[in-house]
């Protein structure tokens, strides 16, 4: 299974903080984090809203800069990337999921995935993508036609369409009702499996946890444990 197999770590931070504003109005973000996480597995952040794990999946997505510390992926410094590079960087590695699914409303299902596939330097044909997470009947649908979990599902096709090492997910359920989001969670737990990605998923949603292979608990910008799931659960097994 690739949850276990023990290599050179996708992320490393050290010593991780993020400041917003300055003196008695500044809200700290981040305090401090350090952590390590295993390629090919996936892994949980959970915590509650304002605890820090959306930031820290930014920092580490290349679309934030911490305030000090350093962060790796393998052994590349995000810290020290210039802005250029961090672009580079997400271009080539990482694949982001949100909660709302950023589609663009007047294209097709396919083509939505087509955009990503055409600035990816080695893509998968966009209806592989979309095979991949079911909607090969769906296609030709504008979102508009799409009910939600369908247009996250196109939102999952269009970030791994790109191949990337690592599927960054921010609240992907948090819009959908049970049954839509245990669909959601199968095709995750499918990437990863068949393409061997590692998937960070943020989300105050404690039941999802029961799926990872690690879960880090946040609390006020730290990290308070990390837990390894020895009895992870089918998504189809999650009680919502």
């Amino acid at each position: 299974m690739p949850g276990h197999i023990r290599t050179q770590p996708a992320f490393t931070a050290k010593g991780l903080t993020k400041t917003y504003g300055e003196g008695r109005s500044a809200v700290h973000a981040l305090r401090g984090v350090d952590l390590e996480i295993p390629q090919g597995e996936i892994v949980v952040l959970l915590g509650p809203s304002g605890s820090g794990k959306s930031t820290l999946l930014n920092i580490l997505g290349g679309l934030d800069r911490a305030t000090s510390g350093t962060a790796h992926f393998r052994d590349q410094n995000l810290s020290a990337m210039t802005d250029r590079a961090l672009t580079l960087y997400r271009r080539r590695h990482v694949g982001f999921v949100f909660q709302f699914y950023n589609l663009m409303p007047s294209l097709t299902a396919l083509e939505n995935v087509e955009l990503v596939t055409e600035i990816a330097d080695d893509p998968m044909p966009a209806e592989d993508a979309l095979s991949l997470v079911g909607l090969s009947e769906r296609m030709d649908h504008f979102p508009a036609q799409l009910s939600g979990g369908e247009q996250q599902r196109v939102a999952i096709a269009r970030a791994v369409a790109k191949r990337p090492n690592v599927l960054f997910c921010d609240e992907p359920t948090g819009a959908l009702d049970s049954t839509t989001g245990r669909s959601v969670l199968r095709v995750l737990r499918d990437v990863n499996q068949q393409l061997g990605t590692t998937i960070l998923m943020v989300t105050h949603a404690a039941h999802t946890a029961q799926m990872a292979d690690r879960v880090i608990h946040f609390a006020d910008g730290a990290i308070r444990e990390v837990v390894e799931n020895t009895t992870k659960l089918s998504p189809d097994d999650i009680i919502w």
